[in-house]
């Protein structure tokens, strides 16, 4: 099975993507944005101008792994990526599911106000100014053009969220026994490790 956190940027889909992976023995995440960033380094340099999802070869890229690992892994896959283009998202998530892979996709979803206080939590020095310019293009894609499940986020907490996500895709989850200040220290590490 694949699991597709899609949302904002600052809607929680990486610390959501990992703390779930801590919690399903077996789980994998695969992440998107590693073909993008492999393609720039790789490429001319005129490559490096624009969001990489708009270049076919990475959503061939990742449709292509994504059908690779999910063939031949038996464990759950976590992908956190935000999607928001229809089209993209029929090349990679629908072409996946035509291919018979069961694939759960979740949109984690949060008023304005609530991203732009968690981007601006999570940035280190100056503003990501894409993820900001961003925000009204998400919310709008997620209310008009891809309108899967979502899971409102603003007043929830990390655990709560993946509690309903297991809930939601029949997933059992093991019993996190961390302290919180153990929990609260991974989560960190997991959003320094994750920016770019």
């Amino acid at each position: 099975m694949i699991l597709w956190i899609n949302g904002a940027f600052g809607a929680g889909k990486t610390t959501t993507a990992f703390e779930l992976h801590r919690r399903i023995p077996g789980s994998f995440v695969y992440d998107p944005e590693n073909a993008g960033y492999f393609i720039r380094r790789n490429a001319p340099s005129h490559f490096l101008l624009g969001d990489f999802q708009d270049i076919p070869l990475w959503r061939k890229t990742n449709y292509e792994m994504l059908k690779l690992i999910a063939d031949q892994y038996d464990g759950l896959i976590i992908v956190p990526m935000t999607l928001v283009n229809r089209e993209y998202y029929d090349e990679i998530v629908t072409k996946l599911i035509d291919d018979g892979i069961d694939v759960r996709h979740f949109i984690l979803y949060a008023n304005k106000e609530t991203l732009k206080k968690r981007l601006k939590r999570r940035s280190i020095g100056k503003p990501d100014i894409f993820a900001l310019n961003s925000i009204d293009r998400c919310l709008e894609a997620f209310d008009t053009v891809i309108t899967d499940e979502k899971i409102i986020t603003d007043n929830k907490c990390v655990d709560d969220v993946l509690a309903e996500i297991a809930e939601k895709a029949d997933i059992a989850l093991i019993p996190d026994k961390r302290p919180a200040v153990k929990k609260l220290i991974d989560r960190y590490v997991t959003l320094i490790k994750h920016i770019r």
